[in-house]
């Protein structure tokens, strides 16, 4: 859900000597481990988040995550506060609330429907804005596959939104629209607001605005030891952590191949969905998230192929 703007990598100088490419290959794997690594850590915090639900209550889970991670961008950051503009801190606070919203609407989803077709209905807001933003003809054709894979899960019968909660997928989709809504605010707030000095102050504003949720349903079972280290392990493993992965990769990766590797996140978060939570998929199910993988892909790669990696 992050977006960048780095640069492509200079063309590399001709060598003849196969044993001198063997460090160039093996460097070009460190920035997709990084990548891959924060994906996982993304989904299996998804995963951990799910289990604190009895404990919490979904929406107790998002204010010790944003909360937890809030204190810690905050305490590295050090973001300055003055010199700021009206319009500045005005793209800040709707950035911070859509953050908010995001993970509110998220985690009530995933606490109604398995982790790998929430992620999967939550991807197709970000498909919907990359298919927008490059309008080209051939956008149709990935937007048919994405659509293909949502009938899939919703054809009824074995794997399909018989088997889902109905609130759940429309808290899933909300989801996603708000992950459309987080991407076109992270980049503008980036534009705004040295390094992570933006981020800092949105996830505090999202932090503040979700607590009075979490207050009303948890109470003072928010005050356990046990429940803030687990929200705080899930702020770790769901925001501190990959956003520090994802930038250190981007410093040697462009931009298009990480929105390309970001596309498997439905597939990572059936994998921690069956390996933490017990949710196997049927083969209905698995093909539905193969087709809006695919269409994700194709969709970030004709954004790339007209210039543009990330949306305005």
């Amino acid at each position: 859900m992050t977006t960048s703007n780095a640069a492509a990598p200079a063309s590399p100088t001709p060598v003849t000597d196969p044993s001198a490419t063997a460090p160039r290959r093996r460097g070009a794997l460190g920035p997709v481990s990084l990548l891959l690594a924060a994906g996982v850590s993304v989904q299996f915090g998804a995963a951990l988040a799910v289990t604190l639900m009895p404990r919490t209550g979904a929406l107790g889970v998002v204010t010790l995550r944003l909360m937890a991670a809030a204190v810690v961008l905050l305490l590295v950051c050090r973001p300055r506060l003055r010199g700021h503009s009206r319009t500045d801190w005005g793209t800040v606070v709707v950035f911070g609330l859509t953050m908010a919203a995001m993970n509110g609407l998220f985690y009530q989803a995933v606490d109604r429907i398995p982790l790998g077709p929430a992620v999967t209905l939550e991807v197709l807001g970000p498909l919907a804005l990359s298919v927008l933003v490059s309008r080209r003809a051939v956008n149709a054709v990935w937007a048919g596959l994405a659509l293909a894979g949502v009938f899939l899960l919703g054809g009824g019968g074995a794997g399909g939104f018989g088997e889902l909660d109905p609130t759940g997928v429309a808290f899933a989709l909300g989801a996603g629209t708000m992950w459309a809504a987080y991407i076109v605010f992270s980049a503008r707030t980036g534009r705004r607001f040295p390094q992570a000095d933006g981020l800092a102050l949105a996830m505090a504003v999202g932090a503040l605005a979700f607590l009075p949720f979490g207050i009303v349903e948890s109470g003072t079972r928010l005050l356990d030891p046990v429940t803030v280290g687990l929200g705080a392990a899930v702020a770790l493993m769901s925001s501190v952590l990959p956003y520090t992965l994802e930038l250190l990769a981007l410093r040697r990766l462009p931009a298009s191949t990480f929105a390309v590797l970001m596309s498997l996140e439905p597939a990572l978060a059936a994998l921690a969905g069956f390996l933490i939570l017990d949710q196997a998929l049927s083969a209905l199910q698995a093909l539905a998230i193969a087709f809006v993988i695919a269409a994700s892909m194709g969709a970030v790669r004709t954004q790339v192929g007209r210039g543009r990696a990330t949306p305005p």
